[in-house]
């Protein structure tokens, strides 16, 4: 364990960034398979998503559980990079399992589309993050923040 993973996981994590972080990444499996329904003129239900999307949800849910993303929610190494990993993987074994196919140019495709979305909100989250922080540290030091 690195120094600042370390460091990471002294902090105690904000409840409100483990639920953005879970639900970003519900949301954005939901839209993969809500695009990937669209993509091949299949009905967007409700239930038609849900129906495409439930393999790689389990897959995300172990992701959480094997990373224990939810003391370092926005880490992309080494917790996001497992949640992507685990969800793909995970998603491609339940869908064989349960009859459905996963060829090669499918694989490639979720996880690509996959890496981007798990993986580019949890960048997206941290460089918003430090800004915040930055502004706030340098509104405490000019006392804007003590008014």
């Amino acid at each position: 364990m690195t120094e600042k993973q370390a460091e990471t996981t002294r902090i105690r994590t904000p409840a409100g960034l483990n639920a953005y972080a879970a639900v970003a990444d519900v949301v954005l499996v939901l839209a993969f398979a809500a695009s990937g329904r669209s993509s091949h003129a299949e009905a967007l239900t409700p239930v038609g998503v849900l129906s495409t999307a439930w393999p790689f949800l389990a897959g995300l849910a172990l992701g959480w559980a094997v990373s224990r993303s939810w003391k370092a929610p926005l880490l992309i190494w080494p917790n996001g990079v497992a949640i992507w990993a685990i969800t793909v993987a995970g998603g491609m074994v339940l869908r064989i399992a349960t009859g459905d196919t996963a060829q090669p140019a499918f694989i490639i495709v979720a996880s690509i589309v996959l890496a981007v979305f798990l993986l580019g909100h949890r960048l997206l989250a941290r460089l918003v993050l430090r800004r915040l922080v930055r502004r706030r540290t340098k509104q405490n030091r000019s006392g804007a923040w003590l008014r």
